[in-house]
């Protein structure tokens, strides 16, 4: 299995360099040559193993270069007890008749980041040793909130790796910044970004792409790699889980051999639904995928009109992780769609960094069409549904599944599509637990409390301890106060390196 860039300038490439390198040079992202399909064999076996025995089962489709015994190694130095408190690692729950959610956030940092990014440092450190890396590697992140704090978690004293990671000032809550900003670790830096999360990732990008910068790395021994789902390592685990999740229903009795299913996914950077547009292809039966996003809907936009558009008001929501106007991996989707047409894609790709927008022609858009509905939710339809989930079915949504649940509320109302459904629930209702508390408790009980506070009381509502990620973080000690303007990313990156 070898992997191109979306570019088209780099090709050939093995797992193990396209895992090490992160982005491609001429700013593609890779992709695999081809997207393999699950044997009968493999099914049959699947459906009497662990999470982890299926990990392994699909990262070899992909990591051809990987023995089993280095796959199985990553995978078990990433899904054990001691960073999962849940031995399925990523449980379904059934909610309502053929409405599942699948439970993603039961690592260490309480979001579904922690499903690749507990696997990706290993995945890391086995690239770089197959391939005779002696350079240090520095990874780069611009986080929304919950990519950062995962990415540090995983990456952290990690041994030839030095992580830093970029967060907008005001666009993530005070759980995600808290968990930032008091992380330990000899290897690690975090520095807020005047701007929002599109300008935190955009400088990250600019840095990835500015030849000088790179130079002055190697001449001292170093050399850059990504932590974002840019970075393939970082979406091959994302494809397990729905997988699993299909496997799970079938070894249930909740749906028939073939029998196809929708998928919900609350998502701003595209990642986590092309993950499922990924496991589809390889043969798990999908019947839509269905792309839910925040007031920041371009996605849904462009789903429906084939014209993606970021020349829009950027809004601050309940939902910050979705708070995101270019979602870079719809670049791998629009590759797989033209039949891996790198000129094409190239050349949306350059509309969209001159001039905001580009527009796809019919036959890409009948494609997306025919696999993806998309919609919406208001920050006001989430917290109703934060509300409503909790008084009728005793289950706690955070902001970003409850965007997920709202955005399938409306497509069943207008489709009357009964198909069996999963919705990906990302994170820990308490990461954002100011904005669920606001949803289901009296307001005048919030009135002059903290965010901790907050957490607290929500806990002593509901029944539902705080997790051990979140809890008293308010009491550990900030060791990050950095704040860079978007400009001087660069130039911190720099300083932190001693460069």
């Amino acid at each position: 299995m070898k992997y191109s860039s979306s570019r088209g300038k780099y090709f050939s490439i093995t797992a193990a360099e396209a895992i090490k390198m992160g982005i491609a040079p001429d700013g593609g992202l890779f992709v695999p040559d081809n997207i393999p399909k699950i044997s009968e064999q493999a099914w049959s076996n699947m459906k009497g193993q662990t999470y982890q025995e299926r990990a392994c089962e699909i990262l070899s489709c992909y990591l051809q270069d990987f023995s089993a015994d280095e796959i199985r190694k990553c995978v078990d130095g990433a899904y054990n007890p001691r960073s999962f408190d849940n031995q399925h690692i990523a449980p379904l729950v059934r909610i309502s008749d053929e409405v599942y959610i699948q439970e993603l956030w039961h690592g260490p940092t309480c979001a579904f980041k922690d499903m690749a990014l507990q696997l990706l440092p290993h995945l890391l450190v086995t690239s770089a040793e197959k391939t005779g890396e002696e350079d240090e590697i520095v990874i780069l992140v611009a986080t929304s909130g919950d990519t950062g704090k995962a990415a540090l978690e995983g990456f952290k004293d990690v041994h030839g790796v030095k992580i830093i990671v970029f967060y907008p000032q005001d666009g993530v809550s005070e759980v995600q910044k808290r968990q930032m900003i008091t992380q330990t670790g000899n290897n690690v830096f975090v520095s807020a970004v005047e701007g929002n999360f599109d300008d935190a990732q955009n400088g990250v990008k600019k840095i990835f792409a500015d030849q000088s910068f790179i130079e002055t790395l190697a001449k001292n021994g170093m050399k850059m790699s990504s932590a974002n789902s840019i970075n393939w390592g970082r979406l091959l685990p994302q494809i397990v889980y729905y997988v699993s999740a299909y496997i799970d229903l079938q070894v249930n009795g909740q749906v028939q051999k073939g029998e196809a299913i929708n998928v919900v996914v609350p998502t701003g950077n595209f990642g986590n639904i092309l993950a499922a547009f990924y496991a589809g292809q390889m043969g798990v039966p999908i019947n839509r995928l269905i792309c839910a996003s925040n007031a920041n809907n371009v996605l849904t936009e462009f789903i429906r009109t084939g014209v993606y558009d970021r020349n829009r008001k950027f809004a601050k929501t309940i939902s910050p992780s979705m708070d995101i106007l270019i979602s870079s991996n719809l670049e791998r989707l629009l590759y797989e769609i033209t039949g891996h047409d790198a000129k094409l894609v190239s050349g949306w790709m350059e509309e969209l960094k001159t001039q905001g927008r580009y527009q796809v022609n019919q036959s890409v858009r009948d494609k997306i069409s025919r696999l993806f509905s998309a919609d919406f939710s208001s920050d006001e339809e989430t917290q109703m549904t934060i509300r409503s989930t909790w008084e009728t079915k005793k289950y706690l949504l955070d902001t970003h599944t409850a965007v997920a649940c709202n955005v399938y509320e409306k497509y069943t109302a207008g489709t009357g599509d009964k198909t069996p459904t999963i919705i990906a629930s990302t994170a820990s209702p308490f990461k954002f637990g100011k904005s669920v508390a606001e949803a289901i408790l009296a307001p005048e009980l919030l009135v002059g409390q903290d965010e901790f506070a907050i957490l607290n009381m929500l806990a002593e509502y509901t029944g539902i301890p705080i997790p051990v990620g979140i809890r008293d973080l308010d009491q550990r000690t900030v060791l990050h106060k950095s704040v860079s303007s978007k400009e001087s990313m660069g130039e911190m990156v720099l300083k932190y390196l001693h460069l």
